[in-house]
């Protein structure tokens, strides 16, 4: 019980309420004559500019951007080769950045992307989601190594410039929920356990953001949420790195001793208390929990701790949001693959240690990442064949209490079986560089009060708090985090001392609640994104036609345009700007009526359709008729959604609760069922290349993907 004391006490019954941002922090040191346009932020809001905003009213629309990666040394017109990075030498980096190449992001696109925002997204959107990696790689090791001192400065410019972007004369108009990335912190991947001098250094450049209750909870493990409409909705910041399977500085997320095992008590805790007072969270974070045959970026205790926390709390959590992978793509979690024998302390021995792969994302295993996927997803249920059966089951279920054959191949009409996490593409042009807007449902909202006009405005007033958490807090861990004394005496049979508290599962969603807003269309569901991108190579106007680029197995991509030499002399681009890559409004391939669970499962298996045929079939000839026109499809319009479903005869369910003695039943069944089919994925369905496309933001021909991966 010594864990639960003093200021680990303190750090779990941590909430936020909201605080007035401290006084704008001095304008930024200049950067080194680096030949490019240098970011000028901070310094003293003009008043001129930032007008006293009237009474905001809520808009239904938020901002989502990530892994800006600005890097000072970046000079146009440099080699993207590897041994330059955009530093140095002769080449095609252009004036906004070298596009499909792994250099950084120059100064000059981070400018133009915050003025873009300010001029056409600052007044439209209730509050900013930025997941993190805001400094550049360590990719020129030899000429220019990172420091700490570096990464320091790029993140606190980065943490003005949203300041001075969502600003008026009196401080932030909107909240900012940041997070760290892993190229964040010194040396990159790898952050020991807090309190640490990394999280006392954010906290003072994320001191507009982070609410003054929650600055103690921060500093402890750089984890906070922000109600960004108070008494409503709250963002939670999830500190991946505890997560990250390459974090070497930490382990697993069930010793008691482990951040990992303390961020998710934490996050039970909140939980706990937002179901309480009728509030619904969306979680964020920097690393995303990818789980394939080939690519595991969550240390398997905290991935099953992870989905386990979101599959008691669906209810409450509306969505996850997640970047640095860079490509445009989403992940579902399966809780048929949680196994409660991982996550019990009492029953877990560390096998393994966590592991650093540094070709992490090269393009070529990217590909094979999202192959993989795509393998996986063809083994699921199909929607529209179990949507009536189940809905029927469930009203039979109510009286007869027996289950049938097909029950919870979904996990109910709302497909509760899974989970979704949405990564968004990023800003350094890796491919293009890209901003989301995603649009909630405000109905019954839209007079609620928000934050800028409660929060901003509470102050450090405790008279003016609209609640008070303490004690509802501790009551919270009396109730839920203490271990039950009759529970131990039944698991100590065996004479074996437990290396820590048993593992205790959240508590569900009580049995009238109905599906939350990331299953059921309700106030606060995810209606719908647009995808916005910067077209580099029209923008730099360097380049006079594609193509060129090796797509090989590279740790480092120097581009498609590495063989080329620009137009000019010195740099003459275009006006900067972003333009609508696609919007799920409006699509007509992806078809999404909205975001939630239920829609992105019916996408999933649309995709993987063609590669479930293609093992039934051996090589996919009986479907060639079908999807031969998708290899020759250019234009998004003349996309066609192929409509046949199959049926797939997958195992029973266990139910909609999870029952820890038939997991254990399972343990040994194989959990990543995307693997080692590769070469075998048969012809392409439209689904399947459009997907592809906009996963690497609209920078590949179909003809390029098709070889790519065939």
């Amino acid at each position: 019980m010594a864990l639960l004391g003093g200021a680990w006490l303190m750090v779990l019954a941590t909430a936020a309420i909201g605080a007035p941002p401290p006084p704008l922090p001095p304008s930024a040191a200049p950067h080194a004559d680096t030949g490019q346009i240098v970011l000028q932020a901070g310094g003293n809001i003009d008043s001129n500019r930032h007008a006293a905003s009237p009474r905001r009213k809520l808009n239904g629309r938020f901002l989502h951007i990530t892994d800006l990666h600005p890097d000072e040394y970046y000079k146009p017109h440099a080699s993207t080769e590897e041994e330059f990075a955009c530093h140095r030498g002769e080449g095609p980096a252009g004036a906004y950045g070298a596009e499909t190449s792994d250099c950084d992001s120059p100064f000059s696109l981070v400018n133009a992307t915050f003025d873009w925002i300010s001029a056409n997204l600052k007044d439209s959107v209730d509050f900013v989601v930025w997941t993190g990696d805001s400094a550049r790689h360590d990719c020129d090791t030899y000429h220019i190594p990172r420091h700490n001192s570096e990464i320091i400065k790029t993140n606190r410019i980065i943490a003005d410039k949203f300041v001075e972007t969502f600003s008026d004369s009196k401080g932030l108009t909107i909240p900012v929920v940041p997070t760290l990335g892993n190229n964040d912190i010194y040396p990159h991947n790898v952050l020991m356990p807090g309190p640490n001098d990394i999280l006392r250094t954010y906290t003072d450049i994320w001191r507009h953001f982070i609410p003054q209750e929650q600055l103690h909870s921060f500093e402890y493990g750089g984890w906070f949420y922000v109600e960004v409409i108070p008494d409503k909705l709250a963002v939670f910041s999830l500190n991946t790195l505890y997560f990250f399977d390459r974090n070497g500085g930490v382990d697993d997320c069930v010793a008691p001793s482990e951040p990992g095992y303390k961020h998710f008590e934490w996050l039970r805790v909140q939980l706990q208390f937002l179901r309480r007072r009728g509030m619904k969270a969306i979680l964020m974070g920097h690393v995303p929990p990818a789980r394939t045959e080939g690519k595991q970026l969550w240390e398997e205790t905290c991935w099953q701790k992870y989905t386990l926390w979101l599959q008691r709390y669906r209810d409450i959590v509306v969505g996850s949001l997640y970047g640095h992978m860079n490509i445009d793509h989403f992940i579902l979690q399966d809780t048929r693959d949680i196994d409660l024998t991982i996550i019990d302390p009492a029953a877990w021995k560390s096998s393994r240690t966590r592991e650093s792969i540094e070709n992490d994302l090269s393009i070529k295993s990217r590909t094979d990442y999202l192959l993989e996927l795509r393998d996986a997803w063809s083994e699921l249920p199909d929607p529209v064949l179990y949507a009536e059966e189940e809905a029927e089951i469930e009203q039979k279920e109510n009286k007869k209490h027996k289950k049938k054959k097909g029950k919870n191949k979904l996990g109910g009409p709302w497909a509760e079986r899974y989970q979704l996490s949405l990564i968004s593409p990023s800003i350094v042009p890796n491919y293009f560089p890209s901003i989301r807007i995603i649009e909630y449902n405000i109905s019954g909202l839209e007079d609620a009060a928000t934050w800028v006009n409660t929060m901003r405005v509470i102050g450090d007033d405790p008279k003016l708090h609209p609640y008070e958490e303490g004690d509802d807090q501790e009551s919270i861990l009396d109730d839920d985090f203490y271990i039950d004394k009759h529970k131990k005496k039944k698991k100590g049979k065996k004479g074996k001392k437990p290396k820590g508290p048993p593992l205790h599962v959240p508590d569900g969603p009580s049995k009238t609640a109905p599906p939350g807003p990331a299953y059921s269309p309700q106030p606060l569901t995810f209606t719908g994104f647009t995808q916005y991108y910067a077209n580099l190579t029209y923008i730099n106007n360097d380049i006079t036609a594609d193509g060129g680029g090796d797509l090989g197995e590279l740790k480092w991509d120097s581009g498609k345009h590495s063989d080329k030499k620009p137009k000019f002399e010195k740099p003459r681009p275009r006006e900067f700007t972003f333009e609508v890559e696609y919007s799920t409004f409006e699509d007509k391939v992806y078809k999404l009526k909205d975001l939630t669970v239920r829609s992105f499962v019916d996408l999933a298996h649309r995709i993987g359709e063609t590669s479930a045929r293609s093992e039934v079939d051996g090589d996919g000839s009986e479907d060639e008729d079908k999807d031969e026109d998708a290899d020759t499809e250019d234009d998004q319009d003349e996309f066609e959604e192929d409509e046949e479903d199959d049926d797939f005869d997958d195992s029973d369910g266990d139910g909609d609760e999870f029952d820890a003695a038939k997991k254990k039943k399972k343990k040994g069944k194989k959990k990543h069922k995307g693997g080692k089919k590769k070469k075998k994925h048969g012809k392409s369905n439209k689904t399947w290349l459009y997907f592809l496309k906009h996963a690497f933001v609209s920078t590949r021909t179909e003809e390029e993907l098709i070889e790519e991966i065939y």
